[in-house]
């Protein structure tokens, strides 16, 4: 697999009422996405709601992503877990269900030294027969990846990219930067997880974006991407500025009765209900949904940005 570059979007899980996956709404997604102009799937990652899927859904979402894509474009797939064995679990049913590349976190629950995921990691890559992505999001795992380990297991071989999810975007620099200059790391991938930061992010040497809210927007972030190339710095700015105003629907959700998760990805699966391109906003439980005053707020957030 060569560099990945462009928008990438971490593609949401539609489900039932019932909390199964909705494939015919999974698909419509992915036909939404691609016809937006985006490079790459990312498929079980956070916005996928990959921590509350079982593996069985795990693997019918890959399934049905890469059957659909047919190759037109990369799938990644995330690989999460919180130790080496699971995740090479994982890495098998992921790939056997047709993903080319795999991403995976640092291991999590018990507390992990530097050296221990970079062991991690090198199994990780031994087993995979695809492209092994590193995913720093230290929120959800409790471990910043090192920019210094990130880099030395470039140039090893064992890592073709970095999805950065960490907000830190001194260390997101040193990454961009060491990558850029080291004479053994060729064909990384260096990508922010960022909805806010990507323009920032491009013009610091950054390959791409995996935003969550190119979900709702796949053609704001791939304009905000060819604008940012072209060196159209006014223009990419006014896009950034129009998709960050967007992205205050992830805040709609009231924070006595519910935490972050529920907020931002009810927010986006509502606001793929009311675009019509998902059957039900249903998110996995035990997270709680919207209420009728938080998806009125929802489609206002839709509306001033023109989708609806």
């Amino acid at each position: 697999m060569n560099t990945l570059t462009g928008v990438i979007p971490p593609v949401c899980t539609p489900l039932t009422p019932e909390r199964e996956v909705d494939v015919h709404s999974l698909l419509r997604l992915v036909d939404h996405l691609v016809d937006g102009g985006v490079q790459g799937l990312f498929v079980l990652g956070s916005t996928s709601e990959a921590a509350y899927l079982t593996d069985r859904q795990r693997r019918l979402v890959v399934e049905t992503v890469a059957l659909h894509v047919g190759g037109r474009l990369p799938v990644l797939a995330g690989v999460i877990d919180m130790t080496t064995p699971r995740v090479l679990d994982h890495v098998g049913k992921v790939v056997a269900a047709g993903a080319d590349a795999v991403v995976a976190t640092a291991p999590f629950y018990a507390a992990t030294h530097p050296a221990e995921i970079a062991r991690h990691y090198r199994l990780i890559a031994a087993e995979s027969p695809v492209p092994v992505l590193a995913y720093d999001i230290p929120a959800a795992v409790h471990t910043k990846l090192p920019a210094d380990l990130v880099l030395h297991l470039a140039a090893e071989g064992v890592l073709a990219g970095l999805k950065d999810s960490s907000g830190d975007l001194a260390a997101f620099r040193e990454v961009v930067t060491g990558a850029r200059a080291h004479p053994d790391i060729t064909d990384f991938s260096v990508l922010t997880g960022s909805e806010l930061v990507v323009d920032a992010a491009l013009a610091l040497g950054a390959d791409g974006a995996v935003p969550g809210l190119a979900n709702v927007d796949p053609h704001g972030y791939v304009k905000l991407d060819r604008l940012c190339r072209t060196g159209d710095r006014h223009r990419a700015r006014a896009e950034q500025e129009r998709l960050c105003a967007l992205f205050g629907m992830v805040r709609v959700g009231d924070p006595t009765r519910m935490g972050g998760s529920s907020s931002a990805l009810g927010a986006f699966k509502t606001a793929l209900h009311l675009r019509g391109i998902i059957d039900c906003p249903a998110t996995a439980e035990p997270q709680v949904p919207l209420g009728p005053e938080e998806v009125e707020r929802v489609g206002k957030f839709l509306a001033t940005a023109g989708l609806l």
